[in-house]
């Protein structure tokens, strides 16, 4: 079990982490995302938990079913248990983000999980969220490996 700063979403039983420092929009673009019918899983803290090939995510006990939204306060929002990692985006500034990116990863707990940079303000954001979740689905060339 690894417990990580990230707010993560899902998109049926597909999560994607969103990972930043604070105020990078991380909240918002999930927000965004859920509006769009996407599901909570955690805000700011997750749990990652390996089982077999797959990363498990989940929100630690004091605060899931709980998301921050700036300006507003700590609200309820139901969350979803369970979801299998399968994008990390990392919230960045337009001008750091390749037009076309070349593939990158990252890893946890010896998985290999695909990485993209996305300007989470961007009033598509939500929407290249759920394309970059369909390509990964669609694409071999993202598919897990536990090599290092």
């Amino acid at each position: 079990m690894l417990k990580i700063h990230g707010t993560c979403v899902a998109i049926g039983n597909e999560a994607i982490l969103f990972r930043g420092p604070s105020g990078s929009g991380k909240s918002d673009l999930a927000l965004r995302v859920i509006h769009c019918g996407g599901k909570l899983v955690s805000d700011d803290q997750t749990i990652i938990v390996r089982q077999e090939e797959e990363l498990i995510m989940s929100s630690p006990e004091n605060i899931r079913d709980k998301i921050e939204v700036r300006g507003v306060g700590i609200m309820n929002m139901p969350s979803k248990e369970g979801a299998r990692l399968g994008l990390v985006l990392d919230m960045m500034p337009p001008e750091k983000i390749d037009r076309i990116p070349i593939p990158q990863f990252c890893w946890y707990l010896g998985l290999q999980v695909p990485v993209l940079g996305l300007e989470p303000f961007e009033n598509s954001a939500p929407l290249k969220v759920q394309l970059a979740i369909n390509s990964m689905r669609s694409s071999n060339k993202y598919a897990p490996t536990n090599t290092q």
